[in-house]
C-alpha cells in the first residue's frame, strides 16, 4: 500500500519535472548566466521539490513554490565562499543554443545585459518579463513586498536604459517602456 503511494507520487512528480524542467533551466540561465551553475541550480530545486512533494496540497501552486526554490538557491549560492563569482562578458559563450533551451530567441543581447545588474534586480527582472509573473507573485517568490519589487524592477529597467546605446539596442527590444 505505501509502496502504491510512493509509485504514484514518484510518477506525479517525474510528469511534472519533464513538463517543468526546460522553463525552470531558462528561469536558472538568465539568473545565474552560466550554463553548469543553472543545470546545477535545477538539479538542487528538483530534489528539494521532489523532497516536498507528499507535501504540497494544491498542485497549482508547485509551479510558484518551485520557483521560490531556485531563486533561494541562487541567493544561497551567492553566499557560499567556495562559489566562484560570475564573469560578466557582452559576448554569449559558443556553447549557449541561443535559440534552444536557455534562451528561446528571446533577445540575447538583452538578456546578456541583464546579466551585468544586481542579482536581486535581476531576479525581479527574470521573474517579471522572463516568467511573465503579477508583481504580487514575484514578491511572494522573492519573499518581498510588492514596493521592494516595484523598485527593484524600476532601478534594473533604468539601468538596462542607460546601457542599451551602448550595445546596439533600442527601446523596442524589450526594455519595458510599457511599464511606466
Amino acid at each position: 500500500m505505501a509502496q502504491d503511494r510512493d509509485s504514484a507520487r514518484d510518477a506525479e512528480f517525474s510528469v511534472w519535472m519533464t513538463a517543468r524542467q526546460p522553463a525552470l533551466l531558462r528561469t536558472a540561465y538568465l539568473l545565474t548566466g552560466d550554463h553548469h551553475g543553472a543545470e546545477d541550480l535545477v538539479q538542487n530545486t528538483l530534489a528539494k521539490v521532489y523532497l516536498s512533494w507528499h507535501k504540497v496540497r494544491d498542485q497549482q501552486a508547485i509551479d510558484g513554490y518551485a520557483r521560490r526554490i531556485l531563486v533561494n538557491e541562487n541567493n544561497s549560492m551567492w553566499r557560499r565562499a567556495w562559489k566562484k563569482r560570475e564573469t560578466v562578458s557582452s559576448v554569449v559563450p559558443d556553447w549557449l543554443p541561443s535559440h534552444d533551451r536557455y534562451d528561446e530567441g528571446r533577445g540575447s543581447a538583452l538578456w546578456t545585459l541583464v546579466q551585468t545588474l544586481p542579482k536581486k534586480q535581476r531576479a525581479a527582472v527574470v521573474l517579471r518579463y522572463y516568467e511573465q509573473l503579477s508583481e504580487a507573485e514575484t514578491a511572494d517568490v522573492l519573499g518581498c513586498s510588492v514596493g521592494t519589487v516595484k523598485s527593484q524592477t524600476s532601478r534594473a529597467l533604468a539601468t538596462l536604459r542607460s546601457q542599451a546605446d551602448d550595445h546596439g539596442l533600442t527601446r523596442a527590444d524589450h526594455l519595458g517602456e510599457e511599464e511606466r
